[in-house]
């Protein structure tokens, strides 16, 4: 993948997500819509930055000069992980796809663990089974929340850049690698609150609306905390999602249900050479 190429990769990945949303939501459910344009904007820079970190990750198929897949993966502390993967649907079915994934996986043989955040297709799913990942399903919680059901939260801050060594040191306790420059980019996207304290230590990330990006912590209690921080950010008029909560991850589905938010299960965390991490939510691409 060259720079140039992220505009055009970023447009496919919400094209072939698009079609396997129509493909695969509950009927039930509203219509999905095509990534708004502030989403985009932070895919193209999250993958502008994976290329100057990782390009020997980030890879493009072509057939007669029109792309029609790519995969981005990044190399943290010995950890591999598949940041973003996809096909256009008029091109699957013809080994693309095992192409992309073999090419990105080849940037982190040397590592010792690897994840990636699958969704509900299972000619994906099964390509994941194939190269030796375990597959734990995934929850979410949807809604809006109750501002008078948050409680007082106690021993947390808004964070900043001067808390990054701070936070590749819980990344390390609870997923096994840093996030190392990947906090600059998830720093200029989101809000950041921190908490530091003897109790416990961790942080959440979020977005306006109060739905954790990221969530990591030292211990259940804190985690918790830190996730209800986030909530408290919320709109009363806006849909507030946790997403990417494993069995692991109880606490998380805890506070949901206590924000009255509901409970749904959506694709799969895939890991090689590691357990799920808790306490955690991770994000969607740099995990």
């Amino acid at each position: 993948m060259r720079p140039e190429d992220v505009p055009f990769a970023e447009r496919l990945s919400a094209a072939s997500f698009l079609e396997l949303d129509q493909r695969t939501l509950p009927r039930s459910w509203p219509d999905p819509v095509e990534r708004p344009p502030g989403r985009a904007e932070k895919w193209v820079e999250r993958t502008l930055s994976l290329l100057r970190t990782d390009p020997g990750g980030c890879w493009v198929a072509e057939v007669d000069d029109r792309m029609v897949g790519y995969a981005t993966s990044l190399e943290r502390e010995l950890m591999w992980i598949l940041a973003s993967y996809g096909v256009l649907p008029d091109a699957q079915g013809r080994g693309i796809g095992r192409q992309l994934l073999d090419a990105a996986m080849q940037h982190g043989r040397g590592c010792l663990r690897m994840m990636l955040s699958a969704s509900q297709d299972p000619r994906a799913v099964r390509r994941y089974l194939l190269a030796g990942f375990r597959m734990h399903p995934q929850m979410y919680l949807t809604g809006t929340v109750d501002r008078a059901l948050l409680p007082v939260v106690e021993k947390t801050r808004e964070g900043s850049a001067g808390d990054i060594d701070l936070m590749n040191s819980v990344d390390r306790q609870t997923r096994g690698a840093a996030h190392l420059s990947d906090h600059e980019v998830l720093l200029r996207q989101y809000a950041l609150v921190v908490a530091d304290a003897h109790t416990g230590s961790g942080y959440v990330y979020h977005d306006a609306f109060g739905s954790p990006q990221l969530l990591a912590a030292t211990n259940r209690r804190t985690a918790a905390a830190l996730l209800w921080e986030a909530l408290a950010a919320s709109d009363p008029l806006v849909n507030v999602d946790i997403a990417h909560v494993t069995a692991a991850n109880p606490w998380a589905v805890d506070v949901g249900v206590a924000a009255r938010l509901d409970l749904h299960t959506a694709g799969y965390l895939a890991l090689r050479g590691m357990k799920p991490p808790a306490p955690y939510l991770h994000h969607g691409s740099l995990l």
